[in-house]
């Protein structure tokens, strides 16, 4: 398929405008169309704007209305084909009378997954598939890797300074990054379906984790905490009637340390063992309720397990021009390390900004179900 500079630009039209539903729309992919007439003018435009609301095709076409006859619509995912919480949208694409539907990507969801487009082009729709394909699902990697594992995607968070520590020896981190760091860092909570950190920085730093000012979504905060020693006192608790607040237990937890945290407003989630809860269960069982996206904020124990467990799909780092200078182990992420820099993780799809004085580093870690999604 030879693709023309005009369907370019009208996709990547859709595109930007799917990116506006981060975080507002999940567990559901973001979506975005636009309509295009037979002189190639762009008359009408829609988006996935919140979880249960009308899909992107619906709004676009109805804003063309009788436009639409002849036009050719773009749409970054494939359409819907079943009854979900609105109505197939292939059955409104159809009847607007389009004579082209332009798809960056097939939906891997069971009900779709190619059923849609077979539907129009039954219709004797002229129907294309591939256009800006990779960039539809970098864009819905999450909804792709939950998809495909069950689990929600996983983005790792630290700050650290230019000789890679997390805190000083006697465990002050504040602050390492600047202002706008921590901006920007509220802003990715905003659209977050759950946070998490382990008892060791709940200790040390009595945390929040919300997202200030308010985002898109109100995130769970999670602690790994096997024993149920969170301290009553502590912000997080004391706010877990407004903010849902879920302390991972094991079974060995003692039962009124556990009840005392439940009366506070706190889930306690169990799992079995007497260890350290297990990463992949829980990955599983937050997947279950529908969590497409976590964020992990630490410490340097819980992120090293997390690496160590190849549990993080990718990283959000923020790099101040500091320097610590003790001979302390506070590295970010701990854990066995490896014995040569040859074996060490290599991020893929690398970006950086800077952020006042501060250099944020994007990048993603190598995952084999991405393979399976074709990313």
């Amino acid at each position: 398929m030879t693709w023309t500079e005009h369907d370019h630009q009208a996709m990547a039209l859709a595109l930007a405008l799917a990116a506006k539903g981060r975080g507002w729309v999940e567990p559901n992919p973001m979506v975005g169309a636009v309509v295009v007439d037979r002189e190639g003018t762009i008359i009408a435009s829609g988006r996935h704007e919140r979880h249960g609301g009308p899909h992107a095709e619906v709004l676009a076409l109805g804003q063309a209305g009788q436009r639409a006859h002849g036009a050719t619509l773009y749409v970054t995912l494939e359409p819907c084909c079943h009854h979900g919480k609105t109505p197939p949208c292939t059955d409104l694409v159809t009847a607007s009378g389009v004579a082209r539907v332009v798809a960056a990507m097939s939906d891997p969801f069971p009900e779709v997954s190619g059923r849609g487009l077979a539907i129009l082009e039954a219709a004797g729709i002229d129907v294309a598939v591939g256009l800006m394909e990779e960039a539809a699902r970098v864009l819905n990697a999450p909804y792709l890797k939950r998809l495909t594992t069950g689990r929600p995607h996983v983005l790792a968070k630290w700050a650290m300074t230019l000789d890679g520590k997390a805190a000083t020896a006697s465990g002050d981190s504040r602050w390492i990054s600047g202002e706008a760091s921590r901006a920007m860092v509220h802003e990715t909570r905003g659209v977050m379906d759950a946070i998490l950190v382990g008892l060791g920085t709940v200790l040390a730093d009595d945390p929040e984790l919300t997202a200030r000012p308010p985002g898109a979504r109100v995130p769970i905060r999670i602690v790994l905490d096997s024993q149920a020693a969170t301290p009553h006192s502590c912000r997080l608790v004391q706010s877990a009637r407004q903010v849902p607040l879920v302390i991972a237990v094991n079974d060995h937890a003692p039962p009124p340390a556990r009840e005392r945290l439940s009366r506070l407003g706190a889930e306690i989630l169990s799992f079995p063992g007497r260890g350290r809860i297990p990463i992949g269960e829980l990955l599983d069982e937050l997947g279950r309720r529908g969590h497409s996206n976590l964020l992990v904020e630490g410490g340097g124990t819980v992120l090293g397990s997390f690496l160590e467990e190849s549990a993080v799909d990718a990283v959000d780092v923020y790099l101040a021009p500091v320097i610590e200078g003790g001979d302390h182990a506070r590295s970010p992420a701990r854990g066995r390390g490896l014995e040569l820099m040859r074996d060490a993780t290599r991020l893929e799809r690398v970006q950086t900004q800077t952020l006042g004085d501060d250099i944020r580093v994007q990048g993603w870690i190598p995952q084999p179900w991405r393979s399976r999604v074709g990313l």
